[in-house]
């Protein structure tokens, strides 16, 4: 069996789990000019009703921007990295909603400012990889491990994002919030995987940068749960996780 080597630890493993958002690609180089975007119209959308946030904008989707708007850093327990499509929907609907705008039509605009700001992303392909990861990949297919991606992502998307990394070849398995019934912090994620990929829960290892894919992880019975706490640079947010790297070049793998 493949040994997984992290931290001074060696650990016999068939299948490793990715969470994809700040696991697989670089959050901040997509999801921040995303939100960047949203936040953008959504304070256009508010000046047209002559409105202003409900609280700090900047707690709409938990993020830090400079004095021009630009986006330099998230919460990594926030939205941003946690919340599914139709969670975040709500967050910014709420702030339409509160200030006057009939729910439906809060929606509507919501999806619609979103819609843009993912056409722009998809004009310029904006995912860049974690360091050290396309050279991981390629130690566990050489090791014959198999490969699988857990993401609170819809499948559309997720595809979308593999494909311009160049990556999708990798993976047998790919479940998305779409599939399952109960999303992350839930197992069914990582239980769905393991069947796809034909392996038992304690041969498999899940690696993720929220403490959602850690609790995710520890719910099925994964044999081990690897933090990456390179967005925050904190592993504070990871309190369920095993053990925690900064990225993928302090893993190997070797038969």
């Amino acid at each position: 069996m493949p040994l997984l080597h992290v931290n001074g630890i060696s650990v016999p493993c068939k299948a490793i789990l990715f969470d994809k958002d700040g696991t697989l690609l670089d959050l901040m180089e997509m999801w921040g000019t995303w939100a960047e975007s949203v936040l953008r119209d959504m304070e256009t959308q508010m000046a047209l009703i002559g409105a202003d946030f409900t609280g700090d904008k900047n707690l709409l989707l938990g993020t830090v921007q400079d004095a021009k708007g630009r986006i330099t850093g998230y919460d990594p327990g926030g939205p941003l990295p946690m919340a599914t499509v139709e969670q975040t929907y709500g967050i910014l609907a709420w702030q339409l909603y509160a200030a006057g705008v009939p729910w439906n039509d809060a929606i509507v605009r919501v999806m619609g400012i979103a819609k843009d700001a993912m056409n722009e992303l998809r004009e310029r392909r904006a995912a860049r990889p974690l360091p050290g990861l396309l050279p991981f990949l390629a130690q566990c297919a050489q090791a014959s491990l198999r490969l699988g991606v857990v993401t609170s992502d819809e499948s559309h998307t997720t595809a979308e994002h593999l494909e311009w990394l160049g990556i999708s070849g990798y993976f047998g398995a790919v479940v998305t919030r779409d599939k399952v019934v109960k999303g992350k912090p839930a197992p069914e994620m990582a239980e769905a995987a393991c069947r796809e990929l034909g392996t038992l829960p304690e041969e498999t290892v899940v690696i993720g940068d929220s403490n959602a894919d850690m609790q995710m992880g520890r719910g099925a019975g994964l044999r081990l749960a690897i933090g990456i706490s390179s967005a925050a640079g904190t592993a504070e947010h990871l309190a369920d996780a095993d053990t925690v790297v900064r990225d993928f070049t302090e893993l190997t793998v070797s038969m």
